[in-house]
């Protein structure tokens, strides 16, 4: 078996200065970088002994902690449940994919030849892992305090533009299936249960059903009746309240 030293060779120094100027953090031990970009199929092929999944482990609780922080300082008088739904949505790996996009992380992973072309460079779950375990290789090269002021200054103005999109523009439907696939492991449904008023001005009532939970949405057309239903829902849940701006 090989360690990650033994792969300096395939990880150029020069990718990853260009990393660390993207991420705007020059790493005191560079090996834990390059071990953050290791993926497991790149491992395997490799023979190595080492990738990101533990890494990815501990940025898991890195965010976390720092997106709870930084919850708590925005919406001081939100509850404890709506705090947990939204830093679920947050945290969720659509929302941190976005995140390393920002950075075009998915240029510097080393991926297996099959994952390669499949597109993993590409894929959400897998820019959600690395983005991870770049915080855990963060964490143990800098400590929680860097960390976190990174974080902040590089990250966390997108984040909130990311949830900010999600409610302002009203894509409420997107926002709820985010937190019930992550929360319930369900996707929310919607049916039409009423027809109301003549064609040229029709009404919709749509249902959504998340588990046993219901509730109902109107509007002139069936896309609008889903996104309130889909608002009143995510009110039932406690991520949002009426003194939020919709």
């Amino acid at each position: 078996m090989s360690s990650s030293k033994e792969v300096l060779n395939l990880l150029k120094d020069q990718d990853l200065v260009e990393l660390e100027r993207r991420l705007g953090y020059s790493f005191k031990d560079r090996d834990l970088l390059r071990r953050a970009l290791i993926h497991r199929s790149f491992a395997f092929e490799r023979k190595l002994n080492e990738n990101y999944e533990v890494l990815e482990f501990l940025g898991d609780a890195v965010i976390g902690l720092i997106v709870s922080e930084e919850l708590i300082k925005k919406f001081p008088d939100k509850r404890e449940g709506e705090l947990s739904q939204i830093r679920a949505f947050l945290v969720s790996e659509p929302s941190l994919a976005e995140l390393a996009k920002s950075i075009d992380l998915g240029k510097y992973l080393y991926l297996g030849k099959g994952e390669k072309r499949s597109g993993g460079k590409e894929k959400s779950s897998i820019l959600c892992d690395v983005f991870e375990s770049l915080f855990g290789a963060l964490y143990l090269d800098a400590g929680f305090k860097k960390s976190k002021e990174l974080f902040k200054e590089k990250f966390l103005p997108l984040l909130w533009k990311i949830l900010d999109k999600a409610i302002t523009y009203k894509d409420f439907k997107s926002f709820l299936q985010e937190i019930t696939q992550r929360d319930y492991k369900v996707i929310p449904t919607y049916q039409v249960v009423k027809v109301e008023g003549p064609d040229h001005d029709k009404e919709f009532t749509v249902e959504c059903q998340v588990k046993e939970l219901k509730t109902l949405g109107r509007g002139k057309t069936k896309k609008g009746a889903e996104q309130e239903a889909a608002k009143e829902m995510l009110r039932a849940l406690g991520v949002i309240d009426d003194s939020r701006k919709s």
